[in-house]
């Protein structure tokens, strides 16, 4: 896939500004684009758009479907244009922070009223709108599965699946249809809530369109294990015959750490070659519904990966294994042609991983965050940046670059001022943007965080923690003309 010369910028959905706790697919993405448009910004990043849990943290990086999108992002007065909901019936909204998300005060909020307007529906929907349902449930054969897992989950919220009944655990046909019709209502209303984000995702979709803004999505490479994929699709992971893990993801130690457990679940790549990998072209294709480019988290372990025995805790117990590496994205071509991936390279260092990259020509990454300001050539260093990068300020798991200004020591600093040519004649996030913006790189892209110049106070997630992440928003007044042309201005200079 060949690139023009752009930029873009990342912010999650969930970050935008709205008036029901939480960004949504509604008035506050619709300025967002707006503001993009203004500034002539070609690309809009954001996480997975997947349902997020409480036990993980709201981390879209654990969801339980690699699929569906989150019911929480839905808009709600959306629904009442619909007319599956009153405009009384959103008040009173509660006074939600603006400036973060309450995930457990939005639930509170939102999902009785989803609940609402899928019983208005049911009772009410004139035979257009049931038609457009029935496609959907029609045209998106994995939507079944995910409102059944859920239904299933909501049931026995205490245990995972791999903790279910064996007949419901191992698919025992007998045992899905009795549950099919024991929560025949739970699961249409899972449905009703899929189709209902499709809709307006895709309403979004279209008015990026028209703005010249591409939505960049993101592709994590592993699925979590409570999750509708891995139940519903035993064949496609190395699982033992009771259908629960045999290995499990995670990195092997290195000088000065001990290695990283994750605990999701592996492939079984083997099996997935046996039918061209159908798994995943239902999740790209998926994934092609709704981005229009897509980032391909820990890519890898698309080349090779460290596979875990399930009941071992320690990293060092795993081991090498050979991934799909061309074969895959040979099958992804022959499916849908030049596929629009951009490859998350970052700390790793792998000859095959770097040819596989050029072969099909996905851009790898690169953060000035990572750079050792001191070393002459440093690959992170935006004046060192290939075309063949994608150039960031900072992303979802690092610092903001204030933040990430403001830890740095004496040293580095001066190293840094030196290489940037900056003596604090203009803001420090500026600095860097115009460095990155000015690089080789073919996408130069940064965050609303380093817009707006804000501290580590704004960070969006730091990985190994649970708590407090995921929550930033950004308010609405803060997408300023002024600085939508100053972005404008700064992508021109570069020709961008």
């Amino acid at each position: 896939m060949r690139f023009d010369r752009s930029d873009g910028v990342f912010c999650h959905v969930t970050s935008l500004p709205g008036p029901h706790g939480i960004g949504d697919l509604g008035d506050g993405a619709a300025a967002f684009l707006s503001f993009l448009d203004e500034a002539g910004v070609d690309y809009w990043q954001v996480c997975p758009l997947g349902p997020t849990i409480g036990a993980a943290g709201e981390s879209p990086y654990q969801s339980p479907s690699a699929f569906a999108g989150n019911p929480l992002l839905i808009d709600l007065e959306s629904l009442v244009d619909d007319g599956w909901l009153k405009t009384d019936d959103l008040d009173p909204v509660p006074a939600f922070p603006t400036d973060r998300v309450d995930y457990e005060a939005v639930r509170e909020y939102k999902l009785p009223l989803l609940r609402a307007a899928f019983d208005r529906f049911e009772s009410a929907a004139d035979p257009t709108s049931t038609e457009a349902f029935d496609a959907f449930r029609e045209r998106e054969p994995w939507v079944s599965e995910y409102a059944l897992f859920r239904a299933l989950s909501a049931a026995r919220p205490e245990d995972t699946w791999v903790e279910w009944p064996e007949p419901l655990r191992t698919r025992d046909p007998d045992a899905l249809a009795a549950a099919r019709e024991e929560h025949a209502e739970e699961i249409r209303y899972h449905e009703f809530c899929q189709w209902t984000f499709d809709r307006q995702w895709a309403a979004l979709r279209e008015h990026a369109a028209e703005a010249g803004v591409e939505v960049v999505g993101d592709v994590p490479i592993y699925v979590a294990l409570d999750s509708a994929d891995v139940w519903a699709n035993p064949e496609a992971f190395r699982l033992d015959e009771g259908n629960r893990p045999a290995a499990v993801a995670g990195v092997p130690p290195n000088a000065g750490d001990d290695g990283q457990r994750w605990g999701n679940p592996v492939y079984d790549w083997e099996r997935l070659a046996e039918d061209d990998y159908g798994w995943w072209m239902d999740r790209f294709r998926r994934l092609f519904e709704l981005a229009d480019v897509a980032r391909l988290d820990h890519f890898l372990g698309f080349v090779r990966y460290w596979a875990i025995p399930a009941d071992a805790d320690d990293p060092a117990a795993g081991e090498w294994h050979d991934g799909p590496g061309r074969a895959l994205f040979e099958a992804v071509e022959r499916e849908f042609g030049e596929a629009p991936f951009i490859a998350e390279d970052l700390g790793f260092e792998d000859a095959r991983m770097d040819d596989l990259m050029a072969e099909f020509g996905f851009p790898g990454m690169r953060v000035p965050q990572y750079a050792n300001w001191t070393e002459s050539g440093n690959p992170y260093q935006p004046m060192h940046f290939p075309e063949s990068v994608v150039g960031y300020t900072s992303t979802h798991d690092t610092d903001t670059w204030v933040g990430y200004y403001e830890d740095l020591g004496p040293e580095q600093r001066d190293a840094l001022h030196y290489n940037l040519g900056y003596g604090g004649d203009r803001p420090i996030e500026w600095a860097i943007l115009e460095e990155v913006w000015g690089s080789e790189a073919i996408i130069a892209m940064t965050t609303v965080q380093d817009l707006l110049g804000l501290g580590s106070d704004a960070r969006f997630n730091e990985p190994g923690t649970v708590d407090g992440n995921w929550e930033w928003r950004v308010e609405r007044d803060a997408l300023s003309d002024d600085l939508a042309g100053r972005l404008r201005e700064l992508g021109e200079f570069h020709v961008r």
